[in-house]
């Protein structure tokens, strides 16, 4: 079968974002299919790609699967008009790539949730069956979080009224996710969860430890990894920080490691404090190192009720695949899987003082810590595989037949905003 992989974010492990369709296209390849993945120039993600781009793209082969990077830019950092244009713009030219090549079979993963314009345009004019996977729900969280513009609310509800209702499955990473699908109108029958995966051979206990040179040996180190943005909530790391601090706690230290937009305004917030250091970005192997050589796994989400079942981040399963207790500040889900599975410690968004208490009481607890360690890591294995989550994908995409009828008539579509 022939599959072309829409995912504008695409990144191999020597990038230092998520690495999924990574891994789901691999398989895919490696059970025999033809995949072509599709792809932007994410900041902090490394295609695998090398050369000047031709006419807007470039084109080679990684892990078994080819891979198409159009020269079209996109960072975190940039404005709503400059992350619109790069949204459409990769669009148009995932839908010019699909008509071009007729694949058997489109993968739309969103976000942004604009990726599913061009497996919308396939179907309606080839025919072409498409998979829809929310890794967030647009623009349901955008809503949670206040920063929907209001002109582009009801564009986004029918886009994802029409993906939910005219894809041949839908994938959530989180139930909160596939309940949005069926909300819009999916067919429950169609819609599966397919959670975030740990990459246990990236991970884990083989891997060699690396501290950075302003840790001390005696130190515990806490490590947070990933974006610095607004959805991040990162000054509650900051002001637990300064809680620790001011009580001559010695024994540990935090590091932030990412880039975001809202990187300058933490550091100058944590400014003459010594017992956090912040770190560049740096590829997926590098972080597997350093949480090798660190302690505690943080996994912090800002204060928003939309986080507690509509996320499945990347840095909670990290965590677990390395082997280390969990701090989480997202109820719901993630306070759900750390209290059953033993490993790790739940607090409320936005408290510092509760950050403080909980990397204290981890810290005067060796004991407790290995034991949180090794039940992660138990966890990871049992039920977080990310090599079982992408067979699991994988069987879904030749379940599926690779062709279907054009969509009806645009008339023929419910296209109401509402869910």
């Amino acid at each position: 079968m022939h599959i072309l992989y829409l995912h504008q974010h695409f990144s191999t492990p020597d990038g230092s974002t998520a690495t999924r369709s990574f891994a789901f296209a691999r398989t895919l390849a490696t059970r025999g299919h033809r995949v072509t993945l599709a792809t932007g120039r994410y900041q902090g993600a490394e295609t695998g790609l090398s050369g000047a781009f031709h006419k807007g793209q470039r084109t080679g082969l990684v892990a078994g699967f080819r891979v198409v990077e159009f020269d079209i830019a996109y960072a975190n950092a940039m404005g709503i008009a400059a992350r619109g244009a790069a949204f459409l713009r990769f669009a148009a030219a995932a839908a010019r790539l699909a008509l071009r090549e007729k694949p058997d079979l489109i993968i739309a993963s969103s976000t942004p949730l604009t990726v599913a314009l061009p497996a919308l345009c396939a179907k309606a004019l080839r025919g072409i069956p498409f998979i829809f996977e929310i890794r967030d729900p647009w623009p349901e969280l955008p809503r949670a979080m206040g920063v929907l513009p209001a002109p582009l609310a009801p564009f986004m509800e029918i886009l994802a009224n029409f993906s939910c209702r005219h894809a041949a499955a839908v994938v959530g990473l989180s139930e909160g996710m596939a309940e949005t699908a069926r909300l819009r109108g999916a067919d429950p029958a169609r819609v599966q969860v397919i959670g975030n995966g740990c990459d246990l051979d990236l991970f884990g206990p083989h891997i060699a430890p690396w501290r950075p040179a302003e840790a001390a040996p005696f130190e515990v180190l806490a490590l947070y990894a990933g974006a610095h943005g607004k959805a991040n909530g990162l000054s509650v790391v900051i002001e637990a920080a300064r809680l620790l601090a001011e009580r001559q706690e010695k024994r540990l230290r935090l590091l932030l490691v990412g880039e975001g937009a809202e990187k300058a305004a933490l550091i100058r917030q944590a400014a003459g404090l010594p017992n956090l250091s912040f770190l560049p970005p740096m590829p997926k192997r590098d972080v597997a190192r350093l949480f090798a050589g660190s302690q505690i796994a943080l996994h912090i989400l800002a204060d928003c009720a939309g986080f507690a079942e509509w996320t499945a981040p990347n840095k909670l399963m990290d965590g677990l695949a390395a082997g280390r207790p969990v701090i989480s500040t997202a109820p719901g889900q993630a306070a759900r899987l750390l209290s059953e599975g033993g490993c790790g410690i739940a607090v409320a968004p936005g408290d510092a003082a509760g950050l403080a208490a909980a990397l204290t009481s981890l810290v005067e607890d060796p004991a407790r810590r290995a034991a949180m360690g090794a039940a992660a890591r138990s966890l990871a294995i049992r039920q977080h595989d990310r090599r079982l989550l992408a067979a699991r994908f994988a069987a879904l995409v030749e379940a599926l037949p690779t062709a279907q009828p054009a969509l009806a008539k645009p008339a023929h579509f419910a296209i109401s905003g509402r869910r």
